[in-house]
């Protein structure tokens, strides 16, 4: 129900990532505002997707949706509606079998103009660590190939609330919007100028000693 989503935003997101947190955000002018579009940002915590919420004015929240995981979100009946009705998820199974199509959801919602939130790691990650990007997003890509994908890199999440904390610490985010990219013919050219972005943006965020590791 896209004004329950409206409601948890205007409710919970904001005041959660914006008063309890704390958020700067940079070149948020370049997130699309009509779709069908794609947002890709790296993946640490529950929190990317109220933070990524945040950053939509709340007009345009009724088009967005993001994809979450069919196997945590819908384990019961009462977190099912919840993730599905209010916050408003488009679930992904993991793990299907041959035949399945897990991005069904994810096609929809491009066909019908919607903004598509995605995480390429696949799962949520190490604080601050990004993961390879996965190939779902190549896909989507070349079906919608008109639809602009827009990294976002999000910073301190991991902290504020990683894999085992249920309470979110008071823990400063940063947020750094990238440039627009579109499908690439070649698979591994389109993953790795997404992760090289997703890096740069990462550096704007946490300027990253000469000394560490991240593959570059």
């Amino acid at each position: 129900m896209p004004w329950l989503r409206v409601l948890f935003v205007l409710l919970v997101a904001r005041p959660v990532v914006k008063l309890w947190l704390g958020l700067t955000i940079r070149h948020q002018e370049r997130l699309p505002l009509t779709g069908p579009a794609i947002v890709v940002a790296n993946h640490n915590s529950h929190l990317d997707i109220l933070t990524l919420y945040s950053l939509f004015p709340l007009a345009v929240i009724r088009n967005v949706q993001p994809a979450a995981a069919a196997d945590y979100f819908l384990k019961n009946r009462l977190m099912a509606w919840f993730a599905t009705q209010v916050v408003g998820i488009i679930p992904v199974k993991r793990g299907t079998k041959k035949g399945d199509d897990p991005l069904a959801g994810c096609r929809a919602a491009l066909a019908d103009g919607r903004i598509l939130i995605l995480f390429p790691e696949g799962t949520r990650g190490e604080p601050e660590v990004l993961s390879e990007v996965k190939s779902g997003i190549w896909h989507l890509a070349g079906e919608f190939r008109d639809a602009p994908v827009i990294p976002v890199y999000m910073h301190g999440l991991g902290r504020a609330l990683g894999r085992g904390q249920w309470l979110p610490i008071p823990f400063f985010v940063d947020v750094a919007v990238g440039r627009t990219h579109f499908w690439q013919e070649n698979r591994q050219a389109f993953k790795q100028d997404l992760r090289d972005c997703l890096l740069q943006l990462r550096d704007k965020v946490l300027p990253v000693k000469p000394n560490e590791e991240e593959g570059y």
